[in-house]
């Protein structure tokens, strides 16, 4: 067993299923991480936005920090598809075209989406088993929200 054996995660360490809230926030969060960088900014933005949305209402703000800190927990530990599939696998169907319209919405409130959020955002679509129309639908309307 080399060195490098006990830092790199492998795709299989992370067997859990996440909670429905888990599983929302963890695609939130990989959308605003989808460009490399997770700023303090998007993080409040992140957390204000999963504040609003009924599934989060008995949410704590302690709450909210622990579950963060488990998702982020995962992404060091198993990695990013690890957290990824996670999610996919474990969001329930009633809340897939919720999730990435809150994904879609951080990632255009920023005004200027980078190509990797772009192919995050078309993977998301894919993965979440969306169809196409819906999700230019959601696009649509999150841009018009975000214009202003």
């Amino acid at each position: 067993m080399g060195l490098a054996e006990n830092y790199i995660p492998t795709p299989n360490q992370f067997q859990e299923v996440f909670t429905n809230q888990e599983a929302f926030a963890a695609i939130v969060l990989l959308a605003i991480a989808a460009d490399g960088n997770l700023e303090p900014e998007q993080a409040e933005k992140m957390c204000g936005t999963l504040s609003r949305i009924r599934l989060f209402h008995n949410y704590s703000q302690d709450s909210m920090n622990k579950m963060f800190e488990k998702l982020l927990d995962v992404l060091q530990s198993s990695g990013l598809n690890a957290l990824f599939n996670t999610a996919k696998e474990s969001l329930s169907p009633q809340l897939r075209e919720s999730a990435f319209a809150a994904a879609t919405d951080l990632l255009l409130c920023e005004s200027i989406i980078t190509e990797e959020e772009r192919y995050f955002l078309r993977d998301l679509c894919q993965a979440l088993g969306l169809e196409t129309d819906i999700a230019n639908k959601i696009v649509e309307v999150m841009t018009i929200k975000n214009r202003a």
